[in-house]
């Protein structure tokens, strides 16, 4: 996923896209267009028919807060918003290439290993799975909780006000950890007595 350039480089190939976000039914609208693809996912997708407007931004945010502030692990943005439908997404899935199934049992040379014992040929595997916060490098701190997650009020670490942590949680996607990261450093330069050196922001 890292690599990709464009759907034009798999023409004539045969590409598995494995993901159940955004980023790979995307992924499967452009390639779809040049190529044959095929969906993987570990749970059935869920769709969204309703227009994802401004208020179900803020309630899907909110719900991902609620669990970090009781020191939950965050969810995936999928998981809260579910799969949009799109005019390009409802073509794409006219293609057929939102035909999702299940995850294969094994890769081998020549394609996947299908569920029912069955070998699907592929030429290319593209690995849309998201990301995870890595966070190891905090781990002296000892912020975590009884709950396997961080309890969070909005970017700060509860237990721990001069750690913010951008990019986790409610500020998961592009456009949230921008806006948290402008709200992190107002945060930050209104500490008291806190030098410049000892402050820590992370980019989840």
């Amino acid at each position: 996923m890292a690599d990709y350039v464009s759907a034009e480089e798999f023409a004539g190939l045969h590409v598995i896209v494995v993901g159940g976000g955004i980023s790979a039914v995307g992924l499967l609208d452009e390639i779809s267009q040049v190529t044959s693809t095929s969906w993987f996912t570990r749970r059935e997708p869920v769709w969204r028919d309703a227009e994802f407007d401004a208020r179900a931004g803020h309630d899907a945010v909110a719900l991902v807060e609620e669990r970090v502030r009781k020191g939950l692990p965050p969810q995936s943005v999928v998981s809260v918003t579910g799969l949009i439908w799109t005019p390009a997404l409802r073509a794409a899935s006219a293609r057929g290439a939102l035909d999702r199934q299940p995850m294969f049992m094994a890769i081998e040379p020549d394609g996947v290993r299908l569920a029912d014992g069955s070998l699907l040929r592929a030429d290319v595997i593209l690995w849309a799975t998201g990301f995870r916060a890595e966070l190891e490098h905090l781990a002296p701190l000892h912020l975590r909780g009884p709950g396997g997650g961080i309890v969070m009020d909005g970017t700060r670490v509860a237990a721990e006000p001069r750690v913010h942590l951008v990019g986790y949680g409610p500020s998961s996607s592009t456009i949230g950890a921008n806006r948290a990261g402008r709200a992190a450093v107002a945060a930050i330069l209104k500490l008291p007595g806190v030098a410049p050196a000892a402050e820590t922001v992370t980019w989840g």
